[in-house]
């Protein structure tokens, strides 16, 4: 459920994960700093705790300016009461896509499935064996990947239909308008093949993108901001090209491996990265998975992953009012539309390419550590301080 897989996903596991260790306390406090805190209204991060706390009494307190060094900009204390009087305290970090990580207790964190940890290892496994990316995750995560990534592919699905059948005005004071069903039924009357592609694979981001910002139901590809960029490529192209489910699913596994990658080597997380982290890692995940479903080998999906996230450096994440509205959702669109260019490059170029992926990778996190926290998810600038409400 949307709308952010940081601020929303990962402080309510975290929550639920607290009041299951606390079953007996008569009420529960929420400390939610950083960037947590700066943007936790328009991420309804208050609300996800309370509901998780839920009937608990809950209160909550942002502290956007912490006299602490946060070991993460998404960090959230809990404290348990009972009888007048404290009686314990857990600290959690929302990492990104939902994760979180619980201070003192790393022994929590689910094993490595793969043991590569770069695109070259991964690469030269698969060219001396003679397997495809697709059939390198399934070594790694057993056959009952497909089933899972079926069930991924139905979810991803579902939210581009059931966004398009929703009018309306999205809730959160910006009077946003959705936009999905008008760019999927205003067909030009002399519409080229091109424009008509642009106007669907728009349609479909945006109807993923206007679910998540409405807190419905998306899939984290490879965060719920940026959850429209992965469905409206992959479904626009199976469509196009007629593609099987099947080639479908192997495309996902090889974007869900470019995903785990960047997740590991650097972050997703809009706090520590800026939307580079997302909708960057979005882009480049659904240009490795078109390519992998165009057929293509090793060294042009690596390509296409790689422009793909090589030109979203640098991109900033400054949600007005700190919502996942604008600039997330027309930026989820964009995304999807440089998937198809990166796409179009990998089939012609892979053989001139002077950068790998691994360090377009590493490029983007330094970058993101550069970065003023002003651009990281913490609506402090960029349209978010310049726009004004009744402009």
């Amino acid at each position: 459920m949307g709308p952010s897989s940081s601020h929303t996903m990962g402080p309510e596991k975290a929550a639920r994960i607290f009041k299951s260790e606390n079953e007996d306390a008569e009420r529960f406090k929420a400390l939610i700093y950083g960037s947590l805190a700066k943007t936790g209204k328009g991420h309804m991060t208050d609300k996800a705790i309370i509901r998780a706390l839920s009937p608990v009494p809950t209160e909550i307190e942002f502290v956007p300016h912490a006299d602490f060094t946060l070991p993460h900009p998404n960090t959230v204390d809990f404290i348990a009461y009972k009888d007048g009087r404290q009686t314990t305290s857990m600290r959690a970090l929302s990492i990104g896509g939902g994760d979180i990580v619980i201070e003192g207790r790393e022994e929590m964190l689910a094993p490595d499935v793969y043991p590569e940890n770069s695109f070259a290892e991964i690469s030269k496994i698969c060219k001396a064996n003679h397997i495809r990316l697709s059939d390198y995750v399934e070594q790694c995560e057993g056959k009952q990947i497909w089933d899972f990534l079926n069930g991924i592919w139905e979810a991803m699905k579902r939210s581009v239909n059931e966004g398009i059948s929703v009018t309306g005005i999205l809730e959160g004071g910006l009077q946003v308008e959705r936009k999905a069903q008008l760019l999927y039924n205003q067909r030009h009357i002399d519409e080229s093949p091109e424009t008509r592609e642009n106007r669907i694979v728009s349609a479909y981001a945006f109807a993923v993108s206007e679910q998540n910002a409405a807190a419905g139901a998306i899939v984290t590809a490879p965060t719920c901001g940026a959850s429209g960029v992965m469905p409206a490529a992959l479904l626009y192209m199976q469509q196009k090209k007629q593609v099987p489910d099947e080639k479908v699913l192997r495309a996902l596994a090889v974007g869900g491996l470019i995903g785990n990658l960047v997740k590991q080597n650097a972050s997703i997380s809009g706090a520590q990265c800026g939307c580079q982290g997302e909708v960057g890692t979005a882009c480049s995940m659904a240009s490795a998975a078109l390519a992998d479903m165009s057929d293509m080998g090793i060294d042009q999906i690596e390509y296409a992953a790689e422009v793909a996230l090589e030109h979203h450096l640098g991109l900033t994440c400054d949600p007005i009012n700190g919502l996942v509205q604008i600039p997330c959702i027309e930026r989820n669109a964009v995304g999807a539309m440089r998937a198809i260019n990166a796409l179009s490059l990998a089939n012609f170029l892979s053989n001139t390419r002077k950068i790998s992926f691994d360090l377009v990778v590493q490029t983007m996190y330094e970058t993101g550590l550069d970065m003023s926290s002003r651009y990281r998810e913490t609506a402090e600038g960029g349209l978010a301080k310049l726009y004004k409400i009744d402009s």
